[in-house]
């Protein structure tokens, strides 16, 4: 699949999602599941069930609307299903690396939401008991390890146990075996993952909006370097290793939907605080206040109350456009924002717009985007911006490019302003962005602002990845 012209700035990696219920259409429940975390990928999606004696699998390229019919559904029978919409960070567009990974043997299957940054100990492992490493991503290696010691005779929670010390990297992980549903994150807890229960069974999901979908109470979220194991005599935990919460920042700048909760917090009252706390840093005068849709529209409204500047939606966004197979001209290309929104003139001609946004990665998007507003009549055009300049680049389940291709790590705040056209440009500060998620900074990973790696990331370091204070 060729790269889409409108991909968005910043990419998570996957969405994870997993269902118990003897009693449950548990294929149907996941799909639906999928659905409400389709934000978190759009590469590819696939869904995994267990009979209690086969697996059964259906995994395609695209949107979850695309990749599932009636008939798929109505074939993938069982009282355990998980399921996986993937962003891809590398092997993008090939079918190969859709998830679940699965065996043919029915033993394991497994979605994971993150990334290993640093294979090498897996991959020597591997190489040792003599199977095949060649081709495949960090997924496929933890799925063959841990396939390695169900074989010789394991539980899955003793095969966890064997391999937990191998995977150095941020990873939540929703795995299946015949009988037995079973959830667990990274001793940092860099990715999310929440338990719910349902009636007849219990969910566990990446966000808590799809355990809203499927009508699942939300119970916890599930603890750093914790098992949880959900079989028919109930729900088990074990607390594998020692863990300390560090759940990546970016899910509230960005990632998460709004009407999910992360550590007990709720994203879309964040997001507001965002905002209000933009004004409170820098305030501005001006006409009216327009949000880039979606992620930025709380943000957006929290400086609109606080700052009494009226809102209007003026940038609309067609919400019908994701990846295609259809190649753009090179005019569309060069254009390709306008593919994406559309602004409402009579809104903008002749006013001091405040354009907020959620991030700044290369710069390219917002540069179109205030050309266009200005384009539209805008008498002046201010960015404000949700979070700190991205100066870092993520090796832990986000898209980002090399630090040499992040504006942020190259340009000041006013040559960045000059670049993308904005008569003002405002970054909300670290420490007010931490503000206004209302949690210790101790218990979130910065690495994108700050450059402060939490898990090791190995090669990438060496020269790659340089402190830069401008």
């Amino acid at each position: 699949m060729p790269k889409s012209i409108l991909k968005p700035q910043l990419g998570e990696k996957c969405g994870v999602f997993g269902v118990f219920g003897p009693s449950l259409d548990t294929s149907r429940l996941t799909y639906f599941g999928l659905w409400s975390l389709q934000h978190r990928g759009q590469e590819s999606s696939g869904i995994c069930t267990s009979s209690g004696k086969f697996f059964s699998i259906h995994r395609g390229l695209g949107l979850v609307a695309n990749v599932y019919s009636e008939k798929n559904l109505k074939k993938l029978k069982g009282g355990i299903s998980i399921g996986h919409n993937r962003y891809a960070t590398s092997g993008g567009g090939k079918i190969k690396f859709a998830q679940p990974v699965y065996d043919d043997d029915n033993r394991v299957a497994l979605a994971h939401n993150g990334n290993l940054p640093v294979t090498k100990a897996l991959k020597v492992f591997l190489k040792e008991k003599g199977i095949n490493t060649f081709g495949h991503n960090d997924s496929n290696l933890m799925h063959k390890a841990l396939q390695y010691y169900l074989i010789k005779g394991h539980s899955i929670e003793g095969a966890l146990k064997e391999c937990f010390p191998l995977f150095t990297g941020a990873f939540s992980l929703v795995l299946m075996t015949k009988n037995k549903l079973v959830g667990v994150r990274d001793p940092m807890g860099i990715r999310p993952l929440s338990i719910g229960k349902i009636e007849g069974g219990y969910v566990l999901s990446s966000e808590t909006c799809a355990l809203h979908t499927v009508g699942a109470k939300f119970i916890r979220d599930v603890k750093p370097g914790e098992i949880v194991v959900v079989s028919k005599k109930g729900i088990k935990s074990t607390q594998l290793v020692k863990g300390e919460e560090h759940l990546d920042i970016f899910e509230f700048v960005y990632f998460a939907r709004p009407d999910s909760d992360l550590l007990g917090t709720s994203v879309y009252q964040a997001r507001k605080r965002m905002g209000a706390l933009l004004y409170k840093q820098h305030k501005i005068k001006a006409d009216v206040i327009i949000p880039v849709p979606d992620s930025a529209t709380s943000a957006a409204l929290g400086y609109s109350q606080e700052s009494g500047i009226p809102l209007e939606e003026a940038l609309i966004k067609n919400r019908y456009i994701h990846r295609t197979f259809i190649k753009p001209t090179q005019r569309l290309r060069e254009n390709s924002v306008k593919l994406k929104l559309n602004p409402i003139k009579s809104v903008i001609k002749n006013k001091r717009v405040i354009l907020v946004d959620d991030s700044i990665v290369r710069g390219t998007t917002s540069k179109n985007l205030v050309k266009m507003v200005k384009q539209a009549g805008a008498k002046e055009v201010y960015m404000v911006v949700s979070s700190p300049p991205v100066k870092f680049p993520d090796f832990y389940g986000i898209d980002t490019p090399d630090q040499s291709q992040l504006i942020g790590a190259n340009k000041s705040v006013e040559q960045i302003r000059k670049y993308i056209g904005a008569d003002k440009l405002i970054f909300l500060s670290l420490k007010n962005l931490i503000k206004a998620i209302d949690l210790p900074k101790v218990k979130l990973t910065t690495a994108c602002f700050t450059g402060e790696y939490l898990i090791d990331i190995g090669v990438r370091n060496r020269g790659r990845v340089k402190y830069v204070d401008l």
